[in-house]
């Protein structure tokens, strides 16, 4: 039988239309494994500096202890001045500049929060806090990378910027960590607070592309080192709802302190910060000098060497070390410096588990740490899911996921008591608010966005 041609063009309209589609979607696979590749270039490469700046910083306190108190000050004064003058918008984690870009629809306003330059930026000025001895970590830093890498990557494909966005920062996650089931987490669980069936694969191509690239350039490595840590089902057991109270109760302290300085210290004390804000953080430099001083120089940087000495009973336990800790990264986080909060917490909740072997001494000691590491996690993101997985991932210690769990849920429901919103959607919703100025149209935050209320 004879074609008419009108039959024929019908036809060749049909496949033309089913190539671009084709081509249309194996582009945007195409974007998400090459922003993949990139996030994971960089999460390696700012996982070369930190150790190098923190290994520089341990060189200099090799000369005298108390250069600290020059150096740390110092550096947290320029690193305060560069992320306000030289690059906006790199202050702090960098989790909250991309939970706002997503919230916000204007391009012009989302560039600013995740643009390359404030990536530059970020890595730069957080190289320099760690120089410094900041209280600080990568991770969060990456994901704001990672976002503003996809998002570059997003002009080719102007309608996926949402989903870009949050490819990155989960790749960021999971390529900071080598946690790639984390990375996944934690976009769906706190950077975008919903599932998206649509972008779930995308997101796990760049998750895979980031990953890989990391394997590749250092290896299969656990964050931690492997455990096997077990907790017997015994009296020890009650060790999991106490670390469940104490780190939820602990890290939403930590988090509604630094909610109270993001977004604007009340009184005379909020006008003084506002209006001298380098002073305020070479004065928060100094202070987490002093504590440097009073812990013997454990508290300064990230904290995974010393956590993870702490999981694997290589040191004998500073009791001190938790609680100075703790003020050296709230000093850090509110002086408005670039750096993340995963890895300072992670050191955090360790000490606090190695305490608790005062009350539980025949409790397996790295079994407690692990409980305290992820009861304080959960206690300062209110991210629960992430924070127990995360920490699987990161010693393989897949026979303790039921009491990690446990405590996780207990310390998030008591850090929803002390601060009632999670610390990164709160932060963001000061961004937005600042953001509406440059767009007439601007999403509502959903309810857990509002911008936080000092007191």
């Amino acid at each position: 039988m004879q074609l008419r041609p009108q039959q024929i063009r019908r036809t060749m309209l049909r496949l033309r239309g089913a190539s671009l589609d084709g081509w249309q979607i194996w582009q945007r696979r195409l974007l998400f494994l090459s922003g993949g590749l990139c996030v994971g270039l960089a999460a390696v490469a700012m996982a070369k500096l930190a150790d190098g700046a923190q290994a520089l910083f341990k060189d200099l306190l090799g000369l005298s202890p108390w250069m600290t108190v020059v150096v740390t000050p110092a550096a947290f004064a320029l690193a305060a001045y560069l992320a306000r003058t030289v690059f906006p918008n790199s202050q702090g984690s960098g989790i909250p500049q991309v939970i706002a870009a997503r919230a916000i629809g204007e391009t012009r306003a989302q560039h600013a929060l995740v643009s390359l330059r404030v990536a530059f930026g970020k890595v730069v000025v957080m190289t320099l806090g760690l120089l410094g001895g900041a209280s600080v970590g990568r991770e969060g830093p990456t994901v704001q990378v990672g976002a503003a890498i996809l998002a570059a990557f997003g002009r080719f494909s102007p309608t996926r910027v949402r989903g870009l966005l949050l490819a990155g920062g989960s790749a960021g996650v999971a390529a900071a960590f080598n946690t790639p089931l984390a990375g996944i987490v934690f976009g769906i669980e706190e950077l975008g607070r919903a599932y998206d069936s649509k972008a779930s694969g995308l997101i796990v191509a760049a998750i895979i592309a980031a990953g890989l690239t990391s394997l590749a350039i250092l290896g299969d490595y656990t964050y931690f080192g492997t455990t096997s840590a077990t907790l017997p089902f015994s009296a020890s057991w009650l060790a999991v709802p106490l670390l469940g109270v104490i780190g939820g109760l602990a890290g939403g302290v930590f988090s509604r302190i630094v909610i109270w300085f993001g977004t604007g210290f009340p009184g005379r004390i909020g006008a003084w910060i506002a209006t001298h804000p380098v002073l305020f953080a070479f004065t928060c430099g100094l202070g987490v000098a002093v504590c440097g001083l009073v812990s013997g120089g454990t508290v300064y940087g990230t904290g995974y060497e010393e956590a993870r000495a702490i999981l694997h009973g290589q040191d004998a336990v500073d009791w001190g070390f938790a609680p100075l800790k703790f003020a050296a990264t709230v000093l850090s986080s509110i002086s408005a410096i670039p750096g993340g909060l995963f890895a300072p917490s992670l050191a955090v909740g360790a000490g606090l588990g190695a305490e608790a072997r005062l009350l539980f001494a025949d409790a397996p000691a790295g079994a407690l740490v692990l409980i305290g590491m992820v009861a304080y996690l959960t206690g300062v993101l209110q991210a629960p899911i992430t924070s127990f997985v995360i920490v699987t991932e990161m010693t393989q210690d897949h026979a303790m996921m039921i009491p990690l769990m446990i405590a996780a849920v207990i310390a998030d429901a008591v850090s929803k008591l002390v601060c009632k919103q999670g610390i990164y959607h709160a932060l963001a919703a000061v961004l937005v608010a600042k953001a509406e100025p440059m767009s007439k149209d601007v999403p509502a935050l959903a309810p857990e966005h509002s911008a936080a209320k000092p007191g």
